[in-house]
């Protein structure tokens, strides 16, 4: 699982003290396997990640095995958190990840705790659980055995085809305890989502995912985010991405605009500049105010989501979750050793 047999070192391409923020590192790895990848190894103090009660999210915490992510996706929110580490919210994000070797154990220690009222824990809120790494270190089904066995409800959010690996145990997981499941699909056209989603599957092997899901018995709730202006916000693009998803057997669907925050405002403002100069006038305006698109716009466009989510009879809401008899979720009596996050706040 380690490579033990790769080639590694302790000094990231960027310089000396690229990593010197990273508590916990054991080593870093490259492999042919993943060209132009670097993982670094890391041993967590924790892995429950607490969410700031103003967030708004329906959970309390989280769990993210990996920073950073080789989906690499041009938008993606999540890319601010590489700077934490003195890397660059582009490149870096892309190809510098962190691995956290031990979450499973860790995580055993934390939910086995007396204090832990098993509240919801959601993963994929910040970097994909199920990113092409998972493949080799295979830690999403200690996370899972572990989240099951203490009673703690869960959901997962991803991009990540890989998932369909873990369906037996999550089928498994589901009869005991309550499992939420989300993939994230927005962009249904396969050369644009190339384009700004790299390293993810195709979007027809997501929609294929969705059905194995939902044989399964399990619900699946689409996050059909971020909408891009002038780029698959039309009538025809929304109603395409709609039937595919009906068709797939979607649970819900919850739809909105791109929002651009720091870092992953300038990535993808690069990228629009090389591949739609045209449009980079118009997102400046549009985008003027903050990360968030306009007001009128949001509107405008929740208007077009709430018509195609009607004609394709789909439900509005992801609805990831569903509730078991006899599960609960209680507020959290603390004990459990974990550490702030920030969580993207249109992710449900």
């Amino acid at each position: 699982m380690r490579w033990d047999t790769q080639k590694t070192t302790t000094a990231a391409p960027g310089g000396a003290d690229a990593l010197l923020p990273l508590s916990g590192l054991v080593r870093s790895v490259r492999t042919p396997e993943f060209a132009g990848i670097t993982f670094h190894e890391v041993l967590a103090k924790s892995a429950l990640n607490r969410v700031p009660k103003n967030s708004g999210m329906p959970f309390g915490w989280t769990v993210n095995p990996y920073r950073g992510c080789s989906h690499a996706c041009v938008y993606c929110f999540a890319r601010k958190t590489h700077s934490y580490l003195n890397l660059d919210t582009g490149l870096d994000f892309d190809s510098q990840l962190v691995v956290k070797t031990n979450v499973g154990e860790v995580l055993r220690r934390e939910v086995t705790k007396p204090s832990w009222s098993r509240e919801h824990v959601a993963m994929g809120t910040n970097t994909d659980p199920y990113q092409r790494a998972e493949g080799r270190y295979r830690l999403m089904p200690g996370i899972i055995r572990t989240l099951t066995d203490s009673g703690t409800p869960f959901s997962i959010l991803t991009k990540g085809t890989l998932l369909g690996r873990d369906l037996p145990l999550l089928k498994e997981a589901a009869a005991s305890v309550s499992v939420g499941m989300g993939i994230s699909l927005a962009v249904i056209d396969p050369v644009l989502a190339h384009a700004v989603e790299p390293g993810t599957p195709t979007p027809r092997a997501r929609l294929d995912l969705i059905s194995r899901l939902r044989d399964a018995g399990l619900p699946c709730g689409i996050m059909a985010m971020p909408i891009l202006p002038w780029l698959t916000d039309s009538d025809e693009s929304l109603d395409e991405l709609f039937r595919a998803l009906a068709s797939a057997g979607a649970t819900g669907v919850s739809a909105g605009a791109l929002h651009l925050r720091p870092g992953a405002r300038e990535w993808y403002m690069e990228w629009l500049a090389t591949r739609h100069p045209t449009l980079v006038g118009r997102y400046r305006r549009l985008y003027r105010g903050g990360s968030y698109a306009s007001a009128e716009y949001r509107g405008w466009l929740a208007d077009r989501v709430r018509m195609h989510r009607r004609r394709h009879g789909l439900g509005a809401g992801a609805r990831f979750f569903r509730e078991e008899p006899g599960t609960t979720s209680t507020p959290a009596s603390g004990g459990a050793p974990v550490q702030a996050e920030q969580v993207e706040p249109t992710l449900f």
